[in-house]
This record gives structure tokens, C-alpha cells and sequence, in this order.
């Protein structure tokens, strides 16, 4: 069993890890329809960005919990 501040923590990072998935696909966006990385845009690099930033923000939580499965399991 884990403490609250072990709890409120991981909850911290679970967030965090998601919202920065978040953020990484808006950059992405960005990247496709403004003037951020070359004028008119640059889909081809925007859509591998903002795939990337989808595949963080669903996949990195899920792991990173079957790691914590693994210490609290250790721990008992």
C-alpha cells in the first residue's frame, strides 16, 4: 500500500507526462497549419509531431504505471 504524498506524486506525473503529450501534438499542429517552422506551413514534420505527442500522451502513462505495478509488488 503507498502513502498519500506517494500517490498524490505519481498522480503529479501522470498528469503531467499526459499534458505534455498534449502539448507536444498541439505543437505539431502548429507546425501544420502556421508559419512557426517555414512559411505556408510544413505538414509532413507537423503530422510525425503531433503522432508523436498522441503515442506520449496514451502510451507513456501506461507504461510508466506498469512500472509502478512492478515496485509496489516489489515493496510487499
Amino acid at each position: 500500500m503507498i502513502d498519500d504524498i506517494s500517490a498524490q506524486r505519481r498522480l503529479l506525473i501522470y498528469s503531467l507526462i499526459r499534458l505534455g503529450g498534449l502539448a507536444i501534438f498541439f505543437l505539431g499542429i502548429a507546425i501544420i497549419y502556421t508559419n512557426l517552422i517555414r512559411p505556408g506551413g510544413w505538414p509532413q514534420l507537423g503530422a510525425i509531431i503531433a503522432i508523436l505527442g498522441v503515442v506520449d500522451s496514451v502510451l507513456a502513462p501506461r507504461l510508466l504505471k506498469r512500472v509502478w505495478d512492478r515496485e509496489d509488488e516489489a515493496n510487499s
